[in-house]
């Protein structure tokens, strides 16, 4: 899974007019206040100096809410705010993520001024009766039409998915994924649904309304339309919810580490294929010294199917080696 460099910056609900059916910002980011320009010149200060810095991958984001949507005074003020630590090179650029119906000529010329680089739209689903359900206020349309202008713009174009949303299903996800496709995005990011207190979907889930999906079903669903969405150049730069506060989770598949877990099933996949070639027995899997974890999977789920599958292997890092990548010889 490739992994993007964020400084972000959360504005929870302001500038939007719906609530959807999984909508708590306050529980997904732990924040109430909102931004300023203090706030952004420390932020980008600590991130400088932190041991992972690197300015080509890092990026200022401003997430939640609707970010062309707020008060525009305030857009504004905030991208003036970021956009000198761009002019310096201190960061590649600047990040938002808006609704579809939020877009427009007016806007993205704003954007572009204040040298905003990637947008990112909160599609959630390409199916219009999943977006009627869930209380999102536009359409799969919407998305189209928002997505080509941001193209037309120069803008990197970002599509963010949930999967298990209340009237939704494998199929339609799946549908959703290939319009995505359709649609040609830069970047994609996969948020199977959860269920955060204070929100529609927690009633309907007490009213027995509403069961969202089990975390191995998100993981399965999930893996699969990474791996579709690889195939076609698309990259996916996060799969799982950022931290939520734990008091506020009543259901769904959470995980703190589940882009990991999706990762380790692709592993145990690719591992299982490379094995065909050698008959049951002891070997060593070499892979990057960084993706040890990965391969052994949650509590060495993927070496316990591979000895009940007659391999009995032994994960080594190696430097040498390139992420995704790995070598397999015999014990």
């Amino acid at each position: 899974m490739v992994s993007h460099a964020n400084i972000s910056f959360f504005i929870p609900h302001l500038g939007c007019n719906h609530r959807c059916s999984f909508c708590d910002q306050r529980s997904i980011t732990g924040q109430t206040g909102l931004p300023d320009r203090e706030d952004i010149k420390a932020a980008v200060n600590t991130a400088v100096r932190s041991k992972r810095y690197s300015k080509e991958n890092t990026e200022i984001a401003f997430f939640g809410g609707s970010f062309t949507a707020i008060n525009r005074d305030y857009m504004i003020n905030l991208l003036k705010s970021a956009y000198p630590f761009v002019l310096d090179k201190t960061v590649s650029g600047i990040r938002i993520s808006t609704r579809p119906d939020a877009i427009d000529a007016e806007v993205l010329s704003i954007l572009k001024e204040y040298g905003v680089t990637a947008i990112e739209l909160g599609a959630q689903s390409m199916d219009d009766s999943v977006l009627s359900a869930n209380g999102r206020g536009h359409t799969a349309s919407d998305v189209v039409k928002a997505s080509a202008l941001i193209k037309e713009y120069g803008f990197s174009l970002g599509l963010q998915m949930m999967t298990g949303l209340y009237k939704s299903d494998s199929e339609k996800d799946l549908y959703t994924v290939n319009e995505f496709i359709k649609i040609k995005p830069d970047t994609v990011r996969i948020y199977p649904t959860v269920v955060l207190r204070n929100t529609a979907l927690a009633r309907l889930v007490e009213k027995g309304e509403y069961a969202p999906q089990t975390l191995s079903d998100a993981v399965n669903d999930c893996t699969e339309y990474y791996k579709l969405f690889k195939e076609q150049g698309i990259r996916v730069i996060r799969m799982g919810l950022h931290q939520i506060k734990q008091e506020d989770y009543v259901a769904g598949p959470w995980h703190p580490a589940f882009s990991e877990l999706c990762s380790s099933k692709i592993f145990l996949e690719k591992a299982f294929e490379g094995l065909k070639i050698f008959k049951k027995g002891s070997y060593n899997i070499f892979v990057c010294d960084r993706e040890i974890s990965v391969a052994v999977g949650q509590k060495k789920c993927n070496l316990r199917a591979l000895s009940e599958a007659g391999y009995n292997c032994r994960i080594i890092g190696d430097s040498s080696i390139s992420a995704g990548d790995f070598i397999i010889k015999e014990a």
